[in-house]
């Protein structure tokens, strides 16, 4: 559990106004000293992250952010910090301590339920309040919850607060990532290039997600590179039912694949596990509305030293502008820079997401869509690109 990657945790992030202990309850919440704790307003400045398993929710992403009240220059930096966590958080704590007005938590809880993020409200400090019947009155009154006490300096409420969140959480059902391509006692032919933007001795976290999702399956599990495709399909006694590709290699793939096997990519099968596949489906096609003058943004999850043939910042570009202009202008954000006016793109080609969690590529869709901007990833892009995208199988 605890090595799970963050994209797979479930991601809970703690909001309230400056001081009001949501560094104290983060600790308090994983038993460590992992934020720094201090009676002056505004110790908070970015957002910390922590990462553990709280059962029965299972592995956890804990975000610890700046008070929403913060002020100044500096505090209005802060606070967009704070927003763009509401992008990737699963579950929400809305800290609360003896406040008289709860206008700003009231804001900030009706902006939850709008992004359908479900949110326990605490009230911390209940060893320091003296009448909590009141402050409980005035939250059922002005926020229409009744908060879980916690205080989070005598640890006193957390094992409530965890059930509560378990609760909020509800009955999450895995889905495959192979969705209904794969089922137990299927081949499936991996073919897995290791170019150089692979981490070495290690595979790319796409492909072990696979793996093991295949293995969770009881499929049969057959992995090569390119070089090795034909000698692979020859050696096995009957076609593979799926055959699972780096995006990069589809049309010579496609054109060696046997007649009867399932083909997707890697890439195409994280559209479907991350994103909105109609809608990136779209945007792919969307690629043929392409001119010499269109401006195409490359939107990459982690950041990386970018290295020859890189896939994003040279090998889509480069197809692209054979096809509809050498002139098409691109820009590069990667990790979590995304622009905020999207509009003066035509297009936004999405690498996998293998390193957000649902949430936050969901939020990156929805933004688009809300500007008009059509958006699709890597997999998909290509796919389209070299005319195969409709003999592609999805999720």
């Amino acid at each position: 559990m605890n090595s799970a990657p963050q994209s797979l945790r479930r991601h809970i992030a703690i909001f309230g106004r400056r001081n009001v202990g949501k560094s104290s309850l983060l600790n308090a919440i994983t038993g460590q000293q992992v934020a720094i704790v201090s009676p002056e307003a505004g110790t908070t400045t970015d957002p910390v992250n922590r990462a553990m398993e709280i059962l029965p929710l299972g592995p956890c992403l804990l975000i610890d952010t700046a008070g929403f009240d913060d002020v100044g220059i500096v505090g209005e930096l802060r606070n967009e910090r704070t927003h763009k966590v509401l992008d990737q958080a699963d579950l929400a704590i809305l800290v609360l301590d003896q406040a008289i007005d709860l206008s700003i938590e009231k804001q900030w809880l009706d902006k939850l339920q709008r992004l359908e993020i479900p949110t326990v409200v605490v009230l911390n400090k209940v060893d320091a309040i003296g009448n909590i019947e009141s402050l409980f009155e005035s939250c059922a009154k002005y926020l229409g919850i009744t908060p879980i006490a916690v205080s989070a300096k005598k640890h006193e409420g957390i094992d409530e607060l965890r059930k509560a969140l378990a609760h909020a959480a509800g009955d999450d059902e895995e889905t495959s990532l192979t969705a209904d391509l794969a089922k137990p006692g299927d081949i499936v032919l991996l073919v897995m290039p290791q170019d150089p933007q692979a981490p070495k001795g290690r595979l790319i976290l796409p492909q072990v997600q696979t793996i093991r999702d295949l293995l969770d399956k009881h499929c049969i599990i057959v992995s090569c590179g390119v070089d090795t495709l034909e000698n692979s399909l020859n050696s096995l006694r009957e076609p593979p039912t799926l055959i699972i590709t780096d995006s990069q290699v589809f049309a010579q793939v496609y054109e060696k694949k046997p007649e009867g096997s399932l083909l997707t990519s890697f890439s195409v099968l994280m559209a479907g596990s991350k994103g909105n596949m109609d809608a990136l489906i779209e945007g792919a096609k969307a690629i043929d509305r392409l001119t010499p003058q269109s401006r195409v943004l490359i939107a990459e999850a982690c950041t990386h030293a970018p290295m020859s043939e890189d896939i994003g910042r040279e090998k889509i570009p480069r197809m692209i502008r054979k096809k509809y202009g050498a002139n098409i202008a691109f820009d590069i954000h990667a990790g979590k820079d995304y622009p905020a006016d999207l509009e003066k793109y035509d297009l936004i080609v999405h690498c996998g997401a293998c390193m957000f969690n649902r949430r936050l590529m969901l939020s990156r869709i929805v933004r688009a869509q809300e500007q008009g901007v059509p958006i699709t990833n890597y997999g998909l892009a290509i796919a389209h690109l070299q005319g195969i995208l409709d003999k592609v199988s999805l999720p």
